[in-house]
């Protein structure tokens, strides 16, 4: 379990670094999509520190397991609150995308507790 831990937490740690980036750097596409949301340009410093604060729990995780799976608990909360930012929003067909994310994100949360 560790081993399958380790890779999870990796890989989704670089997705949301990356992601955080392009909220950093107000990326076009990204700042068109979450602005139709409602959501204002003053909160996107703040969800990208979240996405990369999760980033970093997850890594930690791999040397202090019950804050990997804190920080995974943090990582699916985020994306389905943007499960729900998109169904307010009555943007269905936008919510595959956090919604996969949200499954993804249990990954690392079932690994780290079953390696506990």
């Amino acid at each position: 379990m560790f081993v399958a831990y380790v890779v999870v937490a990796v890989l989704l740690s670089l997705l949301l670094i990356a992601s955080g980036g392009l909220l950093l750097t107000k990326e076009k596409g990204v700042t068109a999509s979450m602005t139709g949301l409602g959501v204002p340009l003053r909160w996107f410093p703040l969800l990208a520190a979240l996405k990369i604060a999760g980033a970093l729990g997850l890594l930690a995780g791999i040397f202090v397991r019950p804050l990997g799976v804190a920080a995974a608990v943090g990582v699916v909360l985020y994306f389905a609150g943007a499960v729900v930012a998109h169904l307010r929003a009555k943007d269905v067909s936008g919510t595959l995308v956090p919604a996969v994310l949200t499954a993804i994100s249990t990954a690392p949360l079932m690994l780290g507790i079953a390696s506990l």
